[in-house]
């Protein structure tokens, strides 16, 4: 272990020495990448740098507690000693949690996919809950929420939303979110208060930048039409919305939220961008065949993962076997506990199967 600390601790002073060159500075795509790679680490080198000085200051004390006869003297030392050494332990298991294998796209931002699935009008009820849910989340978090593109159905209805969740830990968080989520209420239209079960699914995808996955320009096509839906009077007069097709795979990506066609376009672009990318890694993961079915479950978007049910103020993760009675506080946005359980499982099975 303390082999690849000393190894994660010069590789991190590299990288700020090659930060400081001029041909680095001067060339923003190689320094987005150093610094990238540099904040990677800077966490567990800081711990380890930590954990070295209070190692020092062990030694030190440890001679002084050798050396001094005064009995007052030696019951302050001995105190001392043990206070850091239970410093350091923390410290040596939090080195120890950072260098277990993560998933490589936990720093980045989100981009999040919810639709209406089976169940009509109440499906779509369910998915602007989830999305209220969702963006109740982030706000706690002070995350940022943008949508990209959406499609109401009736009055408080969603077809289908797709936003972005920027903020630190946003996709290692929403993706366990990913499947299929299940509710079972009885509905206001419902006059014999029949249970009615209906279902939304989630996506959730990492946010790409563009020296991760290059496309090529003559691959997109682009096209513009009037947005339909909130907007402003505007919203149906000016060419603003954007929907961009990459030819080779067929992959879409539309937005018309912005009043901007420039904007609408990079958010395009940025969707495309992530689905261009979760395409290739799960394609690369069926050949390779690494994909690790387990009980936090692999996040396919056919997968059903959690159960709302509205007469038992019940929620069940399906996955971990986890049942909450807050159902409401659930949907505003407190989804932590269950997180956290889907997170400390993922851990527990990356330690077993590594």
């Amino acid at each position: 272990m303390f082999s690849r600390l000393d190894s994660a601790q010069k590789r991190y002073d590299e990288l700020s020495r090659l930060m400081a060159q001029p041909q680095v500075a001067t060339d923003s795509n190689q320094l987005q990448k150093i610094a990238k790679e540099r904040a990677s680490l800077e966490d567990v080198v800081t711990a380890y740098r930590q954990y070295q000085k209070i190692s020092n200051e062990l030694t030190e004390l440890e001679t002084l507690l050798a050396d001094t006869a005064d009995g007052n003297m030696k019951g302050f030392v001995k105190e001392e000693v043990t206070t850091l050494q239970r410093r350091r332990e923390d410290i040596l298991h939090q080195l120890k949690q950072s260098l277990q294998p993560k998933d490589p796209n936990d720093g980045k931002d989100a981009i999040v996919e919810v639709r209406a699935g089976t169940g009509g009008e109440e499906a779509s009820l369910f998915a602007a809950d989830l999305f209220r849910m969702y963006s109740r989340y982030a706000q706690n978090r002070g995350w940022q929420v943008e949508i990209v593109d959406s499609n109401q159905s009736g009055i408080r209805g969603l077809k289908e939303v797709i936003f972005e969740v920027k903020g630190k830990g946003a996709f290692s968080r929403l993706k366990y979110e990913r499947g299929v989520h299940r509710v079972q209420r009885v509905p206001v239209t419902e006059s014999s208060g029949r249970l009615h079960t209906s279902a939304a699914t989630v996506v959730v995808l990492p946010e790409v930048e563009d020296i991760e996955l290059e496309i090529n320009p003559d691959d997109i096509k682009m096209d513009f039409f009037h947005a339909s839906g909130a907007g402003g009077q505007n919203v149906n007069k000016v060419t603003t919305a954007v929907r961009l097709t990459h030819i080779p795979t067929g992959i879409v990506a539309v937005c018309q939220d912005e009043r901007s066609q420039i904007k609408n376009r990079m958010k395009a672009m940025a969707v495309l961008r992530a689905r261009l990318f979760d395409a290739r890694q799960r394609e690369q993961s069926e050949k390779i065949e690494t994909q690790r079915r387990t009980q936090v479950g692999t996040g396919d978007r056919s997968e059903k993962v959690r159960t709302y049910n509205f007469p038992q103020d019940r929620v069940t993760d399906h996955r971990i076997n986890l049942t909450l009675h807050n159902i409401n506080g659930i949907l505003d946005g407190d989804l932590d506990r269950i997180i956290d359980a889907l997170s400390s499982r993922q851990e527990q099975s990356e330690e077993t199967h590594p």
